[in-house]
């Protein structure tokens, strides 16, 4: 069994390959081959002829459909104006652009980014630390002294047990939800509060932005027997006609959110924040320990539960070999 990191590099490799073998005969295509392509390849090489298959009949299908509603894949200009496909570094990623799979047509000044998921629906991995400011490097507003003063016990005492053994355990810690998880989770939670109290109608947009993307994308899900095509078109830049060629369908514009309506425990968990925003945007924070051994850092495995209503989603069923 494939990990879930190559199964979703293998995806990569076969949307970019789709969209080249698709396109090649309408406009003027290349690829970029750099060191994300590289490895995408290889991933995809992993795979039994089979699976390769699978993965790229999935592919194909989306792409199908994407042509049919982004007009400018298969139009270019004039012969010079060229479709340039490309995989995103890693670089990218950290920097709030979600983005796998980007296609640039400079002459027109024109690009538009595929996100490419394997059975998975997470949108983030972040971490919260000591030394890490979260309010800065997602919202874009610092984190208080009192947020910090608040996380230092928890996180010098996770030092500490490091420091004397490295080898040390999680599950050596006793109570480790309530000595750890809980306090963390709280002061995570009244510093988003506060932050969006004192900067209104910045916080929730940024919190969204952060988590989605900073670029309008499609997301690309493979699933079993289907793939699922979600639109985030938050700036406009998705679904725009060539000339007199219009899209097959029209891709509404998502509403971004202005402010934070509750941050609460869900159900009975108290590992798990549902971040309650308006426009329709509800998010989830499951906090959790990245490895076995004791560090000082927590990480959040973070999952829309709900978007908008007008998130454009089409779901396209498949016969797989």
């Amino acid at each position: 069994m494939a990990s879930q990191v190559v199964n979703g590099k293998a995806f990569e490799f076969a949307l970019l390959n789709e969209f080249y073998q698709r396109l090649k005969d309408l406009t003027s295509v290349t690829i970029r081959i750099n060191d994300a392509y590289s490895v995408v390849k290889s991933c995809f090489e992993s795979f039994s002829e089979i699976e390769q298959a699978t993965f790229s009949i999935t592919a194909s299908s989306a792409i199908n459909f994407l042509i049919d509603i982004e007009p400018r894949l298969a139009h270019g200009l004039t012969k010079n104006d060229i479709l340039e496909l490309e995989i995103a570094s890693d670089q990218m990623g950290q920097s709030g652009d979600v983005r796998d799979v980007i296609l640039i047509r400079s002459m027109q000044k024109w690009e538009i980014g595929v996100s490419a998921k394997n059975n998975h629906r997470a949108v983030k991995h972040s971490r919260l630390s000591q030394q890490i400011d979260f309010g800065d490097k997602w919202l874009g507003v610092p984190c208080s002294k009192e947020y910090f003063e608040e996380i230092r016990p928890i996180f010098n005492m996770l030092k500490n047990i490091r420091e004397a053994n490295k080898n040390s355990k999680w599950s050596s810690i006793e109570n480790m939800h309530a000595t750890v998880y809980l306090p963390v989770l709280n002061a995570f939670r009244k510093e988003l509060i506060r932050l969006d109290e004192e900067n209104p109608g910045i916080v929730a947009e940024n919190l969204v932005q952060y988590l989605v993307g900073n670029k309008d994308f499609y997301k690309v899900i493979k699933g079993k027997d289907k793939v699922e095509i979600q639109a985030y078109n938050l700036h406009g830049s998705l679904n725009l006609a060539f000339e007199t060629v219009k899209p097959k369908a029209r891709i509404p514009r998502l509403k971004l959110p202005t402010r934070l309506i509750e941050v609460v425990y869900q159900g009975n968990s108290n590992t798990t924040l549902l971040v309650s925003l308006n426009e329709g945007w509800q998010i989830s924070f499951r906090i959790h320990n990245a490895s076995s051994r004791v560090e000082p850092s927590l990480k959040f495995d973070i999952n829309l539960v709900s978007t908008p209503h007008s998130l454009f989603t089409n779901h396209i069923f498949i016969d797989t070999i």
